[in-house]
């Protein structure tokens, strides 16, 4: 098999793959981030499509004509617009569109005018403003997802003390490679023979396709599906000492008294051990609304609740590291301390002490 018989074969797989895929998030078997999968399978069709030319070339051995297309390709240019969508539904579910919203479909309507030109023939289809605009459509749009997933990674420490599978780290990967790959796809087409990137840019999309397949079908809720408590998580600053710290949402006694009674809490019950432990589940054991209870933490320790709770964690792991008649694994530690991963486990305690749990034990039992 040659080089254009391979890469023949890995289009077709991609395009399958693409609409399969899209199929499964459009009927979301598993009824999780609802919204946010039918926007991201929206966007996996419309992703296919860009493939549709030389899937259509292979099954009629024809060159598909710029006119026959015309209404896939005016579709296309809404595809970065509708990943933003996904991402913003992924992170807030409860998202409304509003009239100002409008703003969005800017950029995609210029490309629909400059589209429209060009079937005019003002424009042949491969012109420097087309691929130009292109450019700037992808990266505005990737950029503006990547800015609202890395807020979402902040808002998360506030509620919940194991972020691993809520982050959407996955899809903040898949925005620097795609980023990178379009560049690159961008700047030889404006320098040189597309053609000859062509395997090497379909081999890279096939193997980011399957990735996304994998950590988009395992991706589970991320906020409470009980409105009022989802409300209350989403509603809180992910910046909290720009904002809820420097307005006073109790008096100062009333933050000792919490502030005390979490750390008697935290001390007696060490409700830190529970894997799933999240602000909702310890302000109902204290009896305080989880907006008090955040401020208190953000205030009163000047931590997140993901920092606060894990540096409890993280001292119950040292004991254990340290008895030296323990029989836990660093990965039974690990669960034992209410990490729910090794590489959780790992990376905290390597970020607060600045060594990992191996490197600990084998410092203490030298001792």
């Amino acid at each position: 098999m040659n080089t254009s018989e391979l890469n023949s074969f890995i289009v077709i797989l991609i395009y399958g793959s693409l609409v399969l895929l899209s199929l499964l998030k459009l009927t979301n078997p598993l009824k999780v981030n609802r919204k946010a999968n039918f926007w991201f399978g929206i966007f996996l069709f419309l992703w296919s499509t860009f493939w549709m030319d030389e899937v259509l070339f292979l099954i009629t051995d024809s060159t598909v004509e710029f006119h026959s297309l015309f209404l896939v390709k005016l579709i296309q240019f809404f595809t970065p617009i509708v990943f933003y969508f996904s991402v913003l539904f992924y992170t807030n579910p409860s998202f409304t569109f509003k009239v100002t919203d409008v703003k969005f479909l800017l950029l995609p309507v210029a490309f629909l005018i400059c589209l429209v030109l060009i079937k005019l023939g003002f424009f042949t289809p491969f012109d420097y403003l087309s691929i130009i605009l292109i450019l700037i459509q992808a990266l505005f749009y990737t950029g503006y997802s990547y800015i609202t997933i890395r807020r979402h990674q902040k808002k998360i420490q506030q509620f919940s003390s194991n972020t691993e599978g809520i982050n959407l780290n996955w899809l903040e990967y898949i925005i620097v490679v795609l980023f990178i790959v379009n560049i690159i796809y961008v700047i030889y087409n404006l320098l040189y023979d597309p053609k000859s990137l062509n395997f090497f840019i379909n081999t890279v999309f096939l193997m980011v396709i399957y990735w996304v397949a994998y950590y988009s079908l395992k991706q589970k809720e991320i906020y409470p599906l009980e409105e009022k408590q989802r409300q209350e998580l989403i509603s809180m600053n992910e910046n909290p000492d720009e904002e809820e710290v420097k307005r006073k949402l109790i008096t100062d006694e009333e933050l000792i008294k919490i502030k005390t009674h979490l750390q008697s809490t935290m001390n007696s019950q060490r409700p830190y051990l529970d894997s799933e432990l999240n602000l909702i589940k310890l302000a109902e054991m204290l009896s305080v609304s989880t907006h008090h209870l955040s401020y208190v933490i953000n205030t009163g320790f000047g931590k997140n609740f993901f920092q606060y709770v894990n540096e409890y964690r993280i001292e119950y792991a040292k004991k254990l590291l340290k008895d030296t008649g323990s029989k836990f694994s660093i990965l039974g530690i690990a669960y034992e301390s209410g990490f729910n991963s090794k590489t959780a486990f790992n990376t905290t305690f390597k970020k607060l002490t600045g060594q990992t749990p191996s490197e600990f034990k084998k410092i203490s039992s030298d001792l």
